[in-house]
């Protein structure tokens, strides 16, 4: 099991937007240098998220992209599930009628014990911490 390169990379996108000063834009190629995206990729992750309502976008002389509401107010969750849509680590989980086991399948308890615990540690994960952490370990890289 593994994140995909397109959550990974929306994550990027966001970690990066929630270190800018509050009511900067960043324009595409701008976020897809700094967050070490392929631009080909920043379309489409910036689409789902302007889409998630977690960023806004304008256009013309001012515009690029800023996030939506407070740093403190997303988390890797909402990125996630912006970007792929619900976690669900097994079939069984998104629905009863998915699996005609999950009544008396031991699996399905542990498969949903889980999912509740990514989604715990996901929710939990806060852009404004994560930006904050991301500058306090590159500047110590870079001996700052």
């Amino acid at each position: 099991m593994q994140i995909n390169r397109t959550v990974d990379y929306g994550v990027r996108v966001m970690i990066h937007l929630a270190g800018m000063p509050v009511g900067t834009r960043s324009i595409c190629p701008d976020l897809a240098a700094a967050a070490d995206v392929p631009p080909s990729f920043m379309s489409k992750i910036l689409r789902r998220l302007v889409n998630a309502r977690l960023i806004n976008s304008g256009r013309g002389i001012g515009g690029g992209f800023e996030l939506a509401r407070p740093a403190s107010q997303i988390t890797l969750l909402d990125v996630v599930q912006a970007i792929e849509g619900p976690i669900c680590l097994n079939i069984c989980l998104q629905s009863a009628t998915m699996c005609n086991r999950s009544s008396w399948c031991a699996a399905h308890l542990v498969w949903a014990d889980a999912q509740r615990k990514l989604e715990q540690v996901l929710g939990a994960a806060v852009l404004d911490k994560l930006a904050t952490q991301s500058q306090t370990m590159r500047s110590s890289l870079h001996g700052r």
